[in-house]
């Protein structure tokens, strides 16, 4: 009878702990539904035409939907210390691998590299396309500000 119990106990702490084991490994894993709520990107680089590097700055909210698709609420940037602000309106989509990589590309503008962190609530990007710069450096942080 004890070696029976003694057999329940450790199935019931080996069924416990597997559990444990799937939860923290979830927490691990990266998808697209995890980015979810507004977010703030701020960015800081250089756009470089043939004339000379000129610095870039951008401060932009993203709306991600958990699907796999976003929306600009609204941008304000810098080029060359002219400053430029966008209406709300922009969209575009972005994928999530399990290992958190991904991408992310503006309907009819600039696409980028992203690595979020497993939690959804912070990502990184830098920048790899634009349709108006063919040279360019720009990189920044995402920061979930509401769901």
């Amino acid at each position: 009878m004890k070696a029976s119990k003694t057999a329940l106990t450790i199935a019931i702490l080996a069924a416990g702990a597997s559990n444990l084991a799937f939860a923290d490994d979830d927490a691990r894993i990266c998808r697209a539904e995890k980015l979810s709520g507004l977010y703030v990107f701020s960015a800081t680089g250089y756009n470089i035409p043939a004339t000379g590097p000129q610095p870039k700055a951008i401060v932009e909210l993203i709306r991600f939907n958990g699907d796999g698709t976003l929306t600009v609420p609204g941008a304000t940037r810098s080029i060359n210390g002219v400053i430029g602000r966008s209406p709300p309106g922009g969209t575009g989509t972005y994928t999530v691998e399990a290992d958190c990589t991904g991408t992310l590309a503006f309907n009819g503008g600039p696409a980028f590299d992203i690595f979020p962190a497993p939690s959804g609530d912070d990502l990184w990007m830098i920048q790899t396309h634009d349709p108006v710069a063919p040279a360019f450096v720009l990189q920044g942080n995402v920061t979930r500000v509401s769901r």
